[in-house]
């Protein structure tokens, strides 16, 4: 045989060994991959639940401390808050292993930016005179808690992440529980089925002003009756007011965002049981205090207006007949005077005895500040019915004092804070 030969066959030898070493190569390769899927698999859904329960932790956590972010009164930063959203969040599990809770904050959330900035301040709340939007820029106005929690003294273990050089994994989550201004309203937060327009709040900057007073009178878009029903075709009935009007408010949950049926104009019956509720409950000589819707009322009021959110006012006088002839007998001659500062207290009262109405009336509209819908001071003329002296007329000023928070997040700033706040982050 020659060499010629020789090699020819110890090539053809040779080829089918080189191709089983490629083949163990190749599935080495496979079996690599397939371990790297296993990893990813088992491994990636074990972290995926042990997040998933650290981010329920953190939701926990933050939702709590909002919840409780505020006083009682919602009149300044509870000190407690951060405690108790710890507590919350350390309350959970993950697989089994008591969470870790890195760090708790309060501060500012801002839905223009979607940030969070951190701010221990426990300075007092501030909503009167500020838009949502000035209160939404200002990084002193605390309305956020923010929670994070992780694993890192019991990381997740890795199971066929060891094959690739993981022996564990550390992981973490974090939440942000945002508290602003009432919009959802819980059944009985409302007091009466009576709706303020925002106009009727709003100083002509577009603040909201709880200084001066306001009045709603027969046909005029300050405000109008509603019977608390959303989303409701037809135009409201009398009866469906007067059924609610002095009872327990707002028998069902109101949408922030949804339209509520209202109605311009009086409604005699409903008016007349109104009146009689502020005389027993006042006797001409207090204010009396409630929470009101608020409306959008671009177009005026009915046969339906947007709910926005509520607001906490005083009413001051409610006028029935207010006859030119009656004023002298009419008009208020006492009455409390509001709070000056958050803390609700009345500084006195109000009280003038002379025999002239005119000069009485125009005295009580000097004193708390009740202006016509031109931003004008209410005083009395020669016809009454074209001044700030007029029949079928409730006269309110806001309440510039805090007041136990209501509802759910999302509405605008009147001065009332929500009670449940929600997640942001």
């Amino acid at each position: 045989m020659t060499n010629r030969n020789v090699k020819s066959l110890q090539g053809m030898r040779s080829g089918p060994a080189r191709q089983r070493g490629l083949s163990m190569v190749l599935m080495a390769i496979a079996l690599l991959m397939l371990l790297a899927f296993a990893a990813l698999a088992i491994d990636g859904g074990n972290l995926y639940v042990a997040r998933n329960e650290l981010h329920n932790a953190s939701d926990a956590g933050a939702l709590a401390g909002a919840r409780v972010l505020y006083t009682q009164d919602g009149s300044a930063i509870n000190t407690g808050a951060n405690d108790i959203a710890r507590a919350a969040a350390l309350a959970n599990n993950s697989q089994g292993d008591p969470v870790e809770v890195t760090s708790v904050l309060r501060g500012h959330w801002s839905f223009a930016t979607r940030t969070f900035i951190p701010n221990p301040s426990l300075d007092p709340v501030d909503l009167f005179s500020f838009t949502t939007a000035e209160l939404d820029a200002d990084p002193n106005f605390i309305n956020a808690v923010e929670v994070v929690t992780e694993r890192e003294a019991t990381p997740v273990q890795a199971f066929f992440g060891t094959v690739l050089g993981f022996s564990d994994y550390k992981v973490s989550a974090r939440a942000v529980a945002y508290i602003g201004f009432a919009g959802s309203l819980r059944p009985n937060d409302l007091d009466q089925p009576i709706g303020i327009c925002q106009e009727a709040l709003l100083n002509p900057s577009g603040e909201y002003e709880c200084s001066a007073g306001r009045f709603i009178p027969d046909n005029d878009d300050t405000g109008g009756w509603t019977t608390f029903e959303q989303n409701t075709a037809g135009a409201a009935s009398a009866n469906d007011i007067k059924s609610v009007t002095c009872e327990e408010g707002n028998p069902e949950q109101l949408d922030y965002g949804e339209d509520l049926q209202t109605v311009n104009g009086q409604v005699d019956s409903a008016f007349q049981k109104l009146y009689d509720c502020w005389l027993a409950e006042t006797e001409q000589k207090r204010l009396w205090n409630m929470t009101l819707p608020v409306l959008s009322c671009p177009s005026g009021v009915g046969p339906s207006n947007k709910l926005i959110g509520a607001v906490n006012l005083n009413i001051v006088w409610i006028e029935r007949q207010a006859q030119e002839s009656q004023i002298d007998t009419k008009a208020p001659f006492e009455m409390e005077l509001p709070p000056t500062d958050s803390d609700g207290v009345s500084p006195g009262t109000w009280s003038n005895s002379s025999t002239s109405g005119v000069e009485r009336w125009d005295d009580f509209v000097d004193t708390f500040l009740l202006e016509k819908p031109d931003f004008t001071p209410a005083y009395w003329d020669a016809d009454p019915q074209e001044t700030g002296w007029r029949k079928k007329t409730i006269y309110f000023l806001p309440d510039c004092s805090y007041h136990e928070p209501k509802g759910n997040t999302g509405g605008e700033n009147f001065g009332v804070l929500a009670r449940i706040p929600v997640l942001v982050d």
